[in-house]
């Protein structure tokens, strides 16, 4: 694989920032350390799109980025400066918004029998009984007669088409029923526009007529709300606008893959990130498949594991994105002495008691029932097929049968099983979550037959056999990972609030910490089954960036200043209320994230704490939003902001939290830097960030004053770079330094490089996160630095023979047991190499 993997480098591609802009900061990509440039999907968006994951045409390259032209220059810059590139590959889903999307559109317009029905999972019998081979489309505000009566729903003619229009939304009109109901169109052959328009004219005008041509077509419109409950095709989580492809259809896969496997051939890309492979009928078939069409590429997967949970041993992939190692480095800045003390501090402020267990429970039983009930409905609807046949089982009712699978749904562990129908593969893994997923859903459902919760489970791990049978097992996999995302995520996430920093994408806020020896366990083992991995701190998806989670971690370490201040704030904040509003759960997050994120403008905190409560879903949400909630959530925030002896106070609390949280900043990005793996840095936080959850972390990122900093840096001696902490000089530093030894010594730090823990000796002994990779590089971070408080006392560490070159300060060490205080003293991390 060439270049090797010495570290990725993330960046958000949208109209504002792409190819041309992309380019321009390759050599300062190249200055900084960086092996491969690792950019967000760029394939052929929805118009305006943020994010890239919304491609309507897998086949081009987004033109609000700059085209073909644009991104052939990118690649060949790349290439040139000796660079790789990795891309972020979008398989499981396709915006089919307006018409930007031919296939979808084709579909509309012909039905089943179009050529690419088969490339979306649509369920033709969803509407049997109401609208058979029909596609509800549920983007109405109101119910459908309501808007066609109210004239809303409108045809035109444009170039020799007839279009329906519903506000922006846009439908085509098959030819079949036009020539039905404009009979003079019909004998116009198309040559006579104004004949057409004036039948247009007439339709539009006629409400029954409209409703005749617009039943005749192969979709129904219907009110939005009809989603979350008889939606006929799967979808991304609960969007509509997201649907569901096939690429276990080798037909799919070829026309999804045309241009990136196009590019890896060409040698203008070498890595593949795979975007949210847990949707996908199989994954590990899915692999398999790529592998072949691709067998040198490096391909990283966004696979979230749950804690305790490895990735599939049969995935031909290099590892994960890295949120596995994100909630494993950040766990470590967690003092769990501390838990019980933060746990009663949340109690007493918010009166809560309910464990995340027991909250996670609920969450997913409120999206299960609320957001994806339509994905509910369909599987029921296979189920009671299924049930027909099996006639020890064919008197449960429909309503047994859904109560069933939405249990077993509730209490499945992890993200999803892997069971392959095509392979009649399960693994012990597989038979370990469904079997504690249905002996959870037997316990919390006793009026439900256990035989059923039986004959599920034995319908799940593929003891019986059938073709419907078989995918109800599949299809099953692909509910979980949704109820869980949303669940949990989306849902508990916001709603528990003992430690935000803990609420991170895989992560569990009920564990409270990681000690050494599982940080180097987890180590080891990631050296051993996943060297490539990548290894993230923040990405596009994280809820906060990794410098407001580090020092939010201090927190873990002064719960009485933290349980004094919150209370102190309340009491005078308790005049800005209006009646019960906020919440005292909301008013707890806020108060949190304000010392995370601190500075921040009314703006960056009003959106959040809007984005915040409406995916909490506790007093108003997306969907059905409480307006009341809202004004006076907004009014206390604003209210809040401008109280000058609030944020006086507030500002003396996070001052003495600035600085502690910059060197867990350094430790966490160190340890990210040399630990078994390849760092992934996301775009902008090489200084600090002190961003929350999209779309604040995609604000622009300024590159000059980087490209400025870093070329400043090698002049400067470790004192004027520490004197320079408020620009985030040290953690460019730790950066620049760790990623060109990387890229000097590949061979210290890639699969073959030994990781082996190194533990101190002394009082402050487990302060000190220490490992040598390679024999020869030794990676020193401090952890629980409140408490360590700069004074590493009698603290040793016994450095193996020979000569020892700290790369941060330039300082040697002889081998041998050497002091903390020594080895730290003018500098806050070090990484030491040996010298022969």
């Amino acid at each position: 694989m060439k270049p090797e993997p010495v570290a990725t480098y993330r960046l958000q591609m949208h109209p504002r920032f792409g190819f041309d802009q992309a380019t321009e900061i390759v050599p300062y990509l190249y200055d900084l350390g960086i092996s491969h440039l690792y950019t967000s999907p760029y394939l052929q968006a929805a118009a305006g799109s943020t994010h890239g994951y919304d491609i309507v045409d897998p086949t081009q390259v987004n033109e609000e980025l700059g085209g073909t032209r644009a991104h052939a220059l990118l690649c060949e810059t790349l290439g040139a400066a000796g660079l790789g590139h990795m891309i972020d590959v979008v398989p499981n889903h396709m915006a089919i918004a307006g018409r930007r999307n031919a296939w979808w559109w084709h579909v509309l317009e012909n039905g089943p029998s179009s050529c690419f029905a088969a490339f979306f999972d649509v369920d033709w019998n969803n509407g049997a009984n109401r609208w058979p081979n029909k596609i509800l489309l549920p983007v109405l505000e109101d119910h459908y007669g309501r808007i066609l009566k109210a004239g809303q729903l409108r045809l035109s003619y444009t170039d020799g088409r007839v279009i329906l229009h519903y506000h922006d939304h846009v439908f085509p009109v098959t030819q079949a029923s036009v020539a039905q109901l404009l009979p003079k169109a019909g004998e116009s052959c198309g040559s006579d526009d104004a004949v057409i328009a004036a039948e247009i004219a007439r339709l539009n005008r006629d409400p029954d007529a409209l409703d005749l041509l617009i039943n005749q077509q192969h979709y129904r419109l219907a009110f939005w709300r009809m989603a979350n409950t008889d939606l006929g095709y799967r979808r991304f989580f609960d969007i509509r606008d997201l649907a569901g492809i096939r690429v276990e259809d080798m037909t799919v896969f070829n026309a999804v893959h045309e241009l990136p496997l196009a590019w890896v051939h060409k040698g203008w890309v070498q890595g593949l990130r795979i975007d949210h492979p847990d949707g996908l009928w199989d994954p590990a078939h899915y692999f398999y498949k790529l592998q072949k069409a691709c067998p040198n590429a490096w391909v990283v997967v966004e696979k979230i594991l749950e804690p305790g949970e490895t990735l599939s041993s049969d995935w031909p992939v290099a590892g994960t994105t890295g949120y596995d190692f994100m909630n494993l480095a950040g766990g470590l800045l967690i003092n769990p002495e501390n838990a019980d003390a933060l746990t009663q501090c949340y109690a007493a402020f918010t009166g809560i008691q309910t464990n995340f267990s027991a909250l996670v429970h609920d969450c997913k039983s409120l999206v299960l029932s609320q957001l994806l009930g339509s994905e509910i409905k369909r599987l029921t609807s296979l189920f009671e097929r299924i049930c027909e046949w099996h006639r020890c089982h064919r008197d449960y009712s429909r309503q047994q049968l859904r109560d069933a699978l939405f249990e077993t749904a509730v209490h499945f562990p992890v993200y999803r099983s892997y069971v392959s129908a095509a392979m009649n593969k399960v693994s012990q893994k597989d038979e370990h979550y469904v079997d504690a997923a249905i002996e959870g859903a037997i316990m919390a459902r006793t009026d439900l037959d256990p035989e059923l919760f039986s004959f599920l489970k034995d319908l799940l791990l593929l003891r019986i056999k059938g073709p419907l049978e078989a995918e109800l097992a599949m299809r099953f996999q692909q509910l979980t990972g949704p109820a869980m995302a949303k669940g949990v995520e989306d849902t508990a996430f916001y709603r528990y609030h003992r430690l935000i920093c803990l609420n991170e994408v895989g992560g569990d806020p009920g564990r409270f910490g990681v000690d050494l020896r599982q940080f180097h366990g987890a180590c080891a083992r990631a050296h051993t089954e996943h060297p490539l991995g990548l290894l993230a701190s923040t990405t596009h998806d994280t809820k906060r960036s990794e410098d407001v989670r580090t020092r939010l971690a201090l927190l873990s370490e002064i719960p009485e200043q933290w349980a004094d201040a919150v209370c102190r704030w309340a009491g005078r904040n308790k005049r800005h209320r209006t009646g019960a509003f906020p919440d005292r759960n909301t008013e707890y997050l806020l108060y949190q994230t304000l010392v995370g994120a601190w500075p921040i403008d009314l703006k960056r905190i009003s959106a959040y704490m809007e984005k915040a409560v409406k995916e909490a879903k506790a007093h108003t949400s997306w969907t059905t939003q409480n307006q009341p909630y809202e004004r006076a959530l907004a009014d206390f925030i604003a209210a809040v902001m401008a109280d000058k002896t609030f944020s006086s106070d507030l500002e003396s609390f996070v001052a003495d939290l600035v600085f502690p949280g910059r060197i867990n900043s350094l430790a966490q990005t160190l340890i990210k830097l040399t630990a078994p793996g390849v760092p992934d840095i996301y775009q902008g936080t090489e200084l600090w960030d002190l961003s929350l959850v999209d779309p604040d972390n995609r604000r622009p990122v300024d590159f000059a004053l980087r490209r400025r900093l870093l070329t400043e840096l090698p002049q400067f001696s470790p004192e004027q770079i520490l004197a320079g902490m408020d620009m985030g000089l040290p953690k460019l530093w730790v950066i620049r330094q760790a990623l060109h030894l990387r890229r000097s010594r590949p061979e210290l730090f890639g699969p073959q490089a030994a990781y082996h823990p190194l533990y101190a000796t002394g009082k402050k002994a487990d302060h000190l996160v220490a490992f040598i990779r390679g024999q020869a590089v030794i990676s020193l971070a401090p952890r629980l630095v409140m408490s360590l408080d700069n004074d590493w006392e009698d603290t040793l560490l016994e450095l193996p023979r020979g000569k020892w070159h700290n790369i941060l300060t330039e300082d040697a060490t002889a081998g041998g047991p050497v002091r903390l205080k020594e080895l730290l003293h003018r500098f806050p991390v070090g990484l030491l190499i040996q010298r022969k």
